[in-house]
């Protein structure tokens, strides 16, 4: 799937940083809690794919390199079919404080984004309907406990509340083919804390834990893989077939403070290219 999620990111501009800082629009944010930095665990998972790409790449790679390095209309037979993506609004990095630096660069250690974290979310491409309750704006924990399976939330909550979580934030729409998608942005008071929570939720999905409601088991969903963002890791699962009435995608976007958790539900099963697309421009927007 690499020919297809290379042509999906976009080139993001940066809005100048605000000439002084505006009054603080975010609740109240708690004292951080201090936390040592942990070293980053790699899942099982990632040790899979990684092995398999040195297997395969050899074979594949010049042909990947050559399909991606060309337009749509070079391609033999792509020129006027569509491949299914949606039309995401041009994409655009939010103003800073002054003075304050992007989450992976210099003189930013602790990976911090100072920006908005409303701003930060994935806008609803063209011809959706938007989620009255997931509107962009701030929202509270029990909203992104809510795609969690019920018997996991209450044991979650608690996890959350020695976590130093800061923020939540959320946006979500539903498209014309029938696709729910809901994006929960959770900002943490350090990046440790982030990589913690990432791993309590991703480590017990194989034993049927922290699933998303209405999912029974998860398998990994490779078609995020090669989704090539600098600092960010992107973890995608899908529900296991045979699924109920409507098959659930969802990935987590792993990018410092922040954890974005995304997740695709429709029914008779999730197309691959808007997941890929989503996935990949919210974490070029946390890049």
């Amino acid at each position: 799937m690499s020919e297809q999620v290379q042509t999906q990111t976009q080139t993001l501009t940066e809005v100048p940083a605000e000439p002084e800082p505006e009054p603080a629009a975010e609740p109240p944010v708690p004292a951080p809690v201090p936390a040592p930095r942990k070293p980053r665990r790699v899942l099982w998972g990632v040790v899979r794919w990684t092995a398999a790409l040195l297997v395969c790449g050899g074979a594949g790679a010049g042909a990947a390199l050559g399909i991606t390095a060309m337009e749509r209309t070079e391609v033999p037979g792509l020129a006027t079919e569509s491949d299914g993506r949606w039309d995401y609004p041009e994409l655009s990095l939010p103003a800073l404080p002054a003075g304050a630096p992007r989450p992976f660069t210099d003189g930013n250690d602790g990976e911090v984004h100072h920006a908005d974290l409303r701003k930060l979310l994935l806008p609803a491409p063209a011809g959706a309907t938007a989620d009255p309750k997931l509107d962009g704006g701030w929202v509270g924990v029990d909203s992104h406990l809510a795609m969690l399976a019920e018997q996991d939330r209450r044991e979650v909550k608690e996890y959350l509340a020695d976590s130093a979580l800061r923020h939540v934030a959320a946006r979500g729409w539903t498209t014309p083919d029938g696709t729910t998608t809901r994006i929960h942005l959770l900002r943490f008071s350090s990046v440790a804390f982030s990589e913690a929570y990432r791993d309590e939720v991703t480590g017990g999905l194989f034993r049927g834990e922290r699933l998303p409601a209405g999912v029974e088991s998860a398998v990994l969903d490779q078609s995020t893989e090669d989704i090539d963002v600098p600092n960010v890791a992107p973890y995608a699962y899908q529900e296991e077939e045979p699924y109920g009435p409507e098959q659930t995608r969802w990935s987590f976007v792993q990018a410092g403070d922040t954890l974005a958790v995304i997740t695709l539900s429709r029914k008779d099963g999730v197309p691959t290219v808007p997941f890929q697309q989503t996935v990949a421009l919210q974490a070029q927007l946390l890049g």
